[in-house]
């Protein structure tokens, strides 16, 4: 795996997509937080599925910027048919078409003790409401 400078290196984070919009939305609220939280200068979207952008074309607008590696981050909690299949099936597609890209393809977010945290606060704020 070659070495790329920050402004050289795209993250993609991909979720599955939806019909609704307030859904599709929540992806870009959190692509604002995670760019802020990690400085990373560029942070892309995509949807696997149903909304665009799609993997394809967020692809397509970093190898246009000049971006020589995209990682590919799924906003996914496991290793389903989409993380296994779908994806990398969509990400090889885009890197043929963008031969001069490094693709990688992220874990999902799986099994994490902050994670764990955020459960416990959204069941804490359940009960409080009840």
């Amino acid at each position: 795996m070659s070495a790329a400078s920050q402004d050289e290196v795209a993250v993609v984070l991909v979720d599955h997509g939806s019909k609704r919009t307030e859904a599709n939305d929540m992806l870009e609220e959190f692509a604002a937080l995670y760019r802020t939280m990690s400085n990373r200068q560029r942070v892309e979207i995509a949807h696997m599925e149903l909304a665009e952008p799609s993997i394809g074309t967020a692809v397509a607008k970093c190898a246009s910027d000049g971006i020589k590696k995209v990682v590919i981050a799924p906003y996914f909690l496991s290793r389903g048919r989409h993380i296994t299949s779908d994806i990398p099936a969509l990400v090889a597609e885009a890197q043929r078409a963008h031969p001069e890209l490094e693709c990688i393809i992220a874990e999902p977010i799986g099994i994490d003790p902050l994670m764990a945290q955020v459960i416990e606060n959204r069941v804490t704020g359940a009960l409080r409401s009840a």
